[in-house]
């Protein structure tokens, strides 16, 4: 065995471990989804298929795989048929860079639990969180649907517009720890305190601009059933529509994943310095339950508040986020250089 054959095992290991996370992300939440909707609105939800209606995303998943899979007659076949894949590979690859454990050693060889330990991690992940727009762009355009396209239209000036404020507070919690890592990140945390602590500004705008940046409600423009059907998937049907929805709830989690690791400690917790296997096994643990916390918050905003109309939506991105981030920058800097961080 050549002397990369340990490493390349050691990261289709940790890949598959994240994975195997991810993948059950939309499944479960699915669930979660329904029932707490029916218990916010107060009516009995899905109680069917298992005890609690535990199987009913089992149902649904066999129900897309079974449904007829329909591509319009005047679609751009090519673009229509990419447009489902593309939503799923920024879903499926950003998580690679986010730290799940304390480094392992195994065999005399140190071995760090997070896929992708490259130093422009946080870089890495917003470059590739942000591709995901091309596949609602593709969708609506290609579908030669007059409702798909202005959800895509949407969609696009939505992203754009809340990823300058999403990035910003992003860059603020890197001031402090000088480092793209996001395991450096953690460690810093470790040492010192929480980043929602010292940066609650920028924590409020990462979370207004993540609802914002997977289309959840109360900024769900780009779907908008009331006034676009479907808005970008409106044509799509069976496993293609299955793709949309995977990538929406893997991008939910995975950037929860991001938050939790930028303001919460990550895989750490406080007082708590576990190494080895057991170290592993509890900050896996401890990340998943953190994400779960996140995700219960995307559901109950999404029953709970109104939508937002257009015109509201990019007026709270420009004129308020923006500049709120702006100054959280130049607070986080100042307090920085004074060495108060």
């Amino acid at each position: 065995m050549n002397s990369g054959s340990p490493e390349i095992i050691a990261t289709l290991v940790k890949y598959a471990v994240m994975f195997g996370v991810f993948i059950n992300v939309a499944p479960i939440m699915n669930w979660v989804e329904r029932r707490a909707c029916a218990y916010i609105q107060d009516r009995p939800g899905p109680n069917r298929v298992g005890p609690l209606g535990l199987f009913q995303p089992l149902a649904d998943a066999a129900k897309f795989m079974f449904k007829e899979d329909v591509t319009p007659a005047a679609a751009d076949k090519l673009l229509y048929l990419m447009a489902p894949v593309l939503a799923l590979l920024p879903a499926f690859t950003t998580f690679v860079i986010v730290p799940f454990g304390p480094d392992l050693t195994v065999g005399g060889r140190t071995i760090p639990l997070v896929v992708a330990p490259v130093d422009t991690g946080v870089l890495l992940f917003l470059a590739l969180s942000s591709l995901a727009v091309y596949s609602l762009v593709l969708a609506g355009y290609a579908s030669n649907n007059k409702f798909s396209l202005l959800g895509g239209i949407r969609a696009s000036a939505q992203l754009i517009s809340y990823e300058l404020a999403l990035t910003l507070s992003v860059l603020a919690v890197l001031l402090p720890v000088n480092s793209f890592r996001l395991s450096d990140i953690v460690a810093w945390q470790q040492a010192h305190v929480w980043n929602v602590i010292p940066q609650i500004l920028g924590f409020f705008v990462f979370l207004v601009a993540s609802f914002a940046e997977t289309n959840r409600l109360p900024f769900d423009l780009p779907e908008a059933e009331s006034e676009l059907i479907a808005g970008f998937h409106t044509e799509y049907s069976a496993m293609r529509f299955a793709a949309f929805f995977q990538a929406e709830y893997t991008n939910m989690a995975a950037l929860a994943a991001l938050g939790v690791t930028l303001f919460f400690g990550g895989w750490s917790l406080p007082g708590v310095h576990l190494t080895g296997w057991l170290g592993a096994i509890v900050g896996l643990v401890t990340l998943v339950a953190k994400i779960g916390v996140c995700m219960a918050v995307f559901v109950w905003v999404r029953w709970t508040f109104p939508r937002f109309r257009y015109d509201q939506l990019m007026r709270l991105g420009w004129k308020v986020l923006l500049p709120l981030s702006i100054l959280n920058l130049i607070l986080v800097a100042a307090m920085t250089l004074a060495g108060w961080l």
